[in-house]
């Protein structure tokens, strides 16, 4: 392989992605990872306020960018989504279902509003949306979805069972999608993170935020932008022959 071939793995000059939950955290640092990449990127969030924030920083960063108020949970907000994407940019070549919702009910005590508000947003969401985006993904010479699940995905939950099990069944759907959709050209992969210093995290009290740190063998809580090159990695040319994968990015706390 020549040096033009090789620096041409990770371009995505040309492509069109929606990231969800693009506008802070994880989603954001993607978003400005594809944006760096070469792609136009859609973000899509819950806030309207925080999508126009995070599209001028796109711009301003030198690319192309829309910001797209969506709430994953509704479905009927999704095919606006993906018909806005095509309206503005011609077509759709990445989605990444990052949007998640970390609601936590310990077992014994569910509800059932609480079950229907976690699995709208963190499963039955983004199944949804890559079904709304495949007739535009078959078209693309490069398509490609990344599913970001959770290294809890592959450990006990306690606490956090419902989240745990939601990323645990999007993985199973990952990996359904992989094998049906290879025919049409679509690779579909998962990136699992560990402890991401987000407000996800953050959201936990300092004892929390300290123990989900150190329960890795690198003894610390990732940076988002830590997440960019599995990412970056799963959608591009370099992860050609790579799909029904999970990439676990997690200090090593799932091998533990």
């Amino acid at each position: 392989m020549d040096q033009e071939r090789l620096r041409s793995l990770f371009d995505l000059s040309g492509r069109v992605a929606i990231v969800t939950g693009g506008t802070r955290g994880i989603g954001r640092a993607i978003a400005e990872g594809f944006v760096a990449a070469g792609a136009k990127v859609v973000v899509a969030s819950r806030k309207p306020e925080a999508c126009a924030e995070t599209e001028r920083h796109l711009c301003a960063m030198g690319g192309e960018a829309l910001g797209m108020p969506t709430h994953l949970g509704e479905l009927d907000a999704l095919g606006p989504l993906v018909a806005r994407t095509i309206e503005r940019f011609g077509r759709l070549d990445i989605v990444v279902n990052n949007a998640a919702n970390a609601l936590r009910q310990d077992l014994g005590h569910f509800t059932e509003a609480a079950w229907e508000k976690s699995y709208a947003v963190n499963l039955r969401g983004p199944v949804f949306l890559v079904q709304e985006a495949l007739p535009h993904l078959e078209k693309s010479p490069c398509a490609a979805v990344v599913n970001v699940i959770s290294a809890g995905a592959f450990l006990p939950s306690p606490f956090q069972a419902i989240y745990g099990a939601a990323k645990a069944a999007l993985m199973h759907f990952t990996r359904s999608m992989a094998n049906e959709f290879a025919p049409r050209g679509i690779r579909v992969n998962a990136l699992a993170p560990g402890t991401v210093d987000t407000d996800m995290v953050r959201n936990n009290t300092p004892e929390m935020q300290r123990a989900m740190a150190a329960a890795s063998p690198m003894k610390r809580a990732a940076h988002p932008d830590e997440m960019v090159g599995p990412a970056l990695f799963l959608v591009s040319d370099a992860a050609s022959f790579v799909t029904g994968q999970v990439v676990i990015a997690d200090g090593g706390l799932v091998s533990r």
